[in-house]
């Protein structure tokens, strides 16, 4: 009799998991997929799949969901700010009522792992509202951002007793930034730098920089044995002048470069930039 009696209590717990995990599968957030499965099917992402960028979507919608062979999806982070937009395009005819396979790119940067939703907007010429529609996909996002360091200047950090400004690398201050990661990060870090975006806060601390250049811009960078050669192209001789102030436009560069381990030269090319 115990025996059964247990035995009849462990089916009851079996029974009671199972009803929770239904409950559970069913309750999910996926989004209005069910609701939209006649106009709309995505294959990738399914609900609730974690994406890292570049994202690819395929699926296939019914051709009234397109205009001129495309529509617009959008990527929002889980505060719903829009971070992504991609333009998906049509494979073959959409000018039918039948279902129309597509494609689509996104890329997007996320600097911690969290979730989203991703929007597939039927596309709407006429702005109505009463023409509106979309398919909602709930997403993780897996983070795809890095801190790079850049190196600005601070002038009161690079004198020598008497107030001269020494023009050395004593001078050279980081600033952390963050940025995708891609398969040309050192490039990437460098052409930020070239940018020369300060903050107020940064400027407040006497942080500076001749950054931006005009006419000076990355063309390309070549890494070989730790000898890291960037090739600029200064249209309007803006890295030669005195120096001191070619000296610390060099070191910003070649600071920021170094920070990646592979990095263990700087040279540029041609030879003529950054001479005094």
């Amino acid at each position: 009799m115990k025996q059964i009696i247990f035995i009849g209590a462990i089916i009851l717990v079996l029974v009671a998991v199972v009803l929770i995990v239904n409950n559970k599968t069913f309750t999910e957030d996926i989004g209005n997929e069910l609701e939209k499965i006649d106009l709309i099917k995505v294959e990738n992402p399914r609900p609730n799949q974690t994406i890292i960028s570049p994202l690819f979507i395929k699926g296939e919608a019914r051709g009234f969901w397109f205009f001129e062979a495309s529509f617009p999806i959008r990527l929002y982070d889980e505060s719903g700010k829009e971070i992504a937009l991609t333009i998906a395009q049509a494979k073959s005819d959409w000018m039918t009522e039948d279902f129309v396979s597509f494609e689509a790119e996104l890329n997007f940067a996320v600097f911690a792992k969290q979730k989203g939703t991703l929007v597939l907007e039927k596309d709407n010429p006429s702005g109505l509202p009463e023409h509106y529609d979309e398919l909602r996909i709930p997403v993780v996002l897996q983070e795809t951002g890095k801190t790079v360091i850049l190196y600005y200047y601070n002038p009161e950090l690079d004198k020598d007793e008497s107030g001269n400004i020494l023009c050395s690398r004593n001078g050279l201050v980081p600033v952390e930034r963050k940025i995708p990661v891609t398969k040309t990060l050192i490039q990437d870090a460098i052409k930020l730098l070239l940018q020369g975006k300060l903050v107020e806060e940064e400027k407040v601390r006497g942080i500076t920089t001749e950054y931006p250049l005009e006419g000076l811009s990355l063309k390309g960078a070549s890494l070989k044995q730790g000898v890291l050669t960037l090739e600029f192209d200064d249209s309007n001789n803006k890295t030669v002048g005195g120096a001191c102030r070619v000296g610390i436009l060099w070191f910003q560069i070649e600071a920021t470069a170094k920070q990646f381990p592979e990095v263990k030269e700087v040279r540029f090319f041609s030879e003529e930039l950054f001479q005094p």
